[in-house]
């Protein structure tokens, strides 16, 4: 049996018992999957946050002889704070373990998906991906009137005058809505902030649309300076680290058997899904509308 067969035998987290001839040889990059919007997880609603993430991430910075460790990443983005917490989580660990980080971009990286590539030292994308973004978007649904129509009274009671702002069942109030483009202006701050740190004399910044949260296709990405190349993942990292070279995919880890045959559900008639679930599902397609997807 050939010392490549003999590791591929045992889990990544007990090649340390083998000595070191039996283990394999070739260069070793784990790779870590981002894939989908960031924020919330609920069942019907599939995402990306720091409590599904941290674990990952630090089994793929804790492969022993890595060389490296990929990000692929293909989100619409999300909520700015986990975006922002996933970002600090990778560059401390790339510190901590002295590994660079490269990212690849499938579909997009676009908003706090390109937060979540800043993260990396280098950035590759397809010709035809989606890149950028840099903004900051809310949305949501006015029914007051909608309730107005079906003689519905809305009763909110509040210790706060502002506990209430932006309810979606009572008329907008211009007061919140300037309260709301503030706070806004304040996570963009940051955004803009990190990107030039992290991209710092690639970026294009005499382009006026550069942080406004636009987005453009992989060619024109580069051009800016918001990416370093054009490529896959297999074709990058052959030509960086030789032919040779295992990818190799950190898996979230699976519950246990017994926590899966009890957290199992049933199928849930469409009369009865939650409305918020469905609302999560709603959102969830028109982030990746507003990139065209």
């Amino acid at each position: 049996m050939s010392n490549t067969s003999l590791s591929k035998l045992l889990p990544e987290r007990l090649l340390f018992l083998l000595p070191k001839r039996f283990r394999a040889q070739h260069p070793v990059v784990p790779v870590v999957r981002f894939s989908g919007p960031i924020g919330a997880v609920m069942p019907l609603r599939s995402g990306l946050a720091m409590s599904n993430m941290a674990a990952v991430l630090e089994r793929a910075f804790s492969v022993q002889g890595a060389k490296a460790v990929a990000l692929v990443i293909n989100s619409p983005g999300g909520s700015a704070a986990q975006s922002h917490l996933m970002f600090r989580r990778i560059r401390a660990l790339a510190e901590e373990k002295n590994l660079p980080v490269l990212a690849f971009v499938e579909d997009a990286a676009a908003s706090g998906g390109y937060m979540i590539a800043c993260a990396a030292d280098e950035i590759f994308a397809d010709p035809a991906s989606i890149v950028g973004s840099i903004g900051v978007v809310s949305a949501s649904f006015g029914f007051d009137r909608l309730i107005e129509r079906f003689g519905i009274e809305r009763r909110v009671y509040t210790a706060g005058t502002n506990k209430a702002m932006l309810d979606p069942f009572q008329p907008e109030k211009p007061e919140d809505v300037e309260r709301l483009k503030s706070l806004q202006r304040n996570i963009h701050d940051v955004f803009v902030s990190l990107v030039k740190s992290r991209r710092g004399e690639k970026l294009d910044q005499a382009n006026g649309d550069l942080f406004t949260g636009a987005f453009w296709v992989g060619q024109e990405a580069k051009a800016l300076g918001l990416i370093d190349g054009l490529g896959d993942i297999r074709t990058i990292m052959r030509a960086r680290f030789g032919e040779k070279v295992q990818l190799r995919i950190i898996e979230p880890a699976r519950p246990p058997l017994l926590g899966r045959l009890l957290g199992r559900r049933s199928p849930v008639p469409s009369s009865v899904l939650d409305p918020a679930e469905m609302l999560g599902a709603l959102e969830e397609r028109a982030s990746w509308s507003r990139l065209g997807l």
